[in-house]
C-alpha cells in the first residue's frame, strides 16, 4: 500500500512507522526542511509542504496514494492540505482511504456525562468550532468524490517522550484538584492501531471516537506515575489557586467520559492500552 501523510507529526510518525513495519510506502510531508532531513534519515520519504504552494513531488505523491492521513493543523481560514490539494485529492485515481485526525474536543463540556459519536459536537470556543467546520469539509469532500472519508476524534494524546513519567522527570508535572474533573487518553500505539484496522474496513463518513477504557481525574495519573516509579510527586493544588494558560483553562473547563464501543464492535479493534495503568507500567519498564 502506498501512504500518504500530510502532517507527519507526533502521532501520525507511530503511524507511519507501523505502516513502514508492514512493507508500505509512506511519504509525508512537515513545514520545514531540517524536519524533512531528519525523517528521511529514519527511511521516512518526507517532502516540505507549508499549506500553500504543491510541489510536483507532493502532486505526484496524491496521484499515487492509496490512502491518505490528514494531520495538518488547522490555519486561521480552515485546513490548509484541503484548500491546497482538494482537486488532487478527488481525482487521485487509486485513492480509497481519507483519515481526519480531529478531536473529542468538539463535544464540548458534558459534565462528566459518558458519550459516544451519537452525541452532537458542542463547541465551547474558536477552536473546536473551526474543528467542527473542517470536519464537515472533509465529509462533504467524500460525498463529492465518492473518496471514503474517516474522522478520528483522539482524546489526550500521551506516548514515549511525552507522558506522566517524562513530565515527573522533567520536572513539569502537576496535580491540580478539580472535583468531577475527568479526562479520557489515547496511546499513540493504540491510535496507529485504530488507523489500520479502519484501512482494512473504510466506512465513508465514518466518525470514531479514539480513545482509552478509562476516563479519569489527570492527578491519579500522575500519582500512578510516581507510583511506579519512587519519583516524588508534586504537590496538589486546590484548581482555583492555580495559574493556567489560556489553552490550559479550557481543558479544564470540559469534562466527560468519552466511549470508545464504536471501534471495538465496527472495526474489531483490541486496544493495547486500555488504561493509562497498562501503559505507563510498559513505558517504565522501557525506561522511559
Amino acid at each position: 500500500m502506498n501512504i500518504l501523510i500530510l502532517g507527519l507529526g507526533y502521532s501520525a510518525g507511530f503511524f507511519a512507522r507501523a505502516a513502514l513495519a508492514r512493507g508500505w510506502e509512506v511519504t509525508g510531508t512537515v513545514r520545514s526542511a531540517e524536519k524533512a532531513a531528519e525523517l528521511s534519515r529514519e527511511g521516512i520519504r518526507t517532502l516540505v509542504f507549508g499549506g500553500f504552494a504543491v510541489s510536483s513531488a507532493l502532486g505526484k505523491a496524491v496521484a499515487e496514494a492509496d490512502a491518505v492521513l490528514v494531520s495538518v493543523q488547522p490555519a486561521e481560514d480552515g485546513d490548509p492540505a484541503l484548500g491546497s490539494l482538494r482537486a488532487a485529492l478527488a481525482a487521485a485515481p487509486n485513492l480509497r482511504w481519507i483519515g481526519y485526525l480531529s478531536t473529542i474536543g468538539v463535544y464540548g463540556d458534558q459534565g462528566g456525562a459518558w458519550i459516544d459519536e451519537a452525541m452532537p459536537p458542542a463547541p465551547t470556543n474558536a477552536r473546536t468550532r473551526q474543528r467542527i467546520a473542517i470536519e464537515d469539509a472533509w465529509l462533504a469532500l467524500g460525498r463529492e468524490s465518492g473518496k471514503p472519508v474517516q474522522i478520528f476524534r483522539l482524546s489526550g494524546i500521551y506516548g514515549p517522550g511525552r507522558n506522566a513519567i517524562a513530565k515527573l522527570r522533567e520536572g513539569k508535572a502537576t496535580r491540580l484538584i478539580k472535583p468531577g474533573q475527568v479526562f479520557n487518553r489515547i496511546h499513540v500505539d493504540d491510535i496507529a492501531g485504530v488507523l489500520m484496522a479502519s484501512l482494512a474496513q473504510p466506512r465513508d463518513g465514518a466518525i470514531y471516537n479514539v480513545t482509552d477504557d478509562e476516563p479519569g481525574p489527570p492527578q491519579d495519573v500522575i500519582t500512578f506515575a510516581a507510583e511506579l516509579t519512587g519519583l516524588a510527586p508534586p504537590p496538589e493544588i486546590p484548581f482555583e489557586q492555580a495559574a493556567l494558560s489560556a489553552m490550559a483553562a479550557s481543558f479544564y473547563g470540559e469534562s466527560k467520559r468519552v466511549s470508545n464501543a464504536l471501534v471495538k464492535r465496527e472495526l474489531g479493534y483490541d486496544f493495547r492500552y486500555p488504561t493509562y495503568r497498562e501503559a505507563l507500567r510498559t513505558m517504565a519498564a522501557a525506561g522511559e
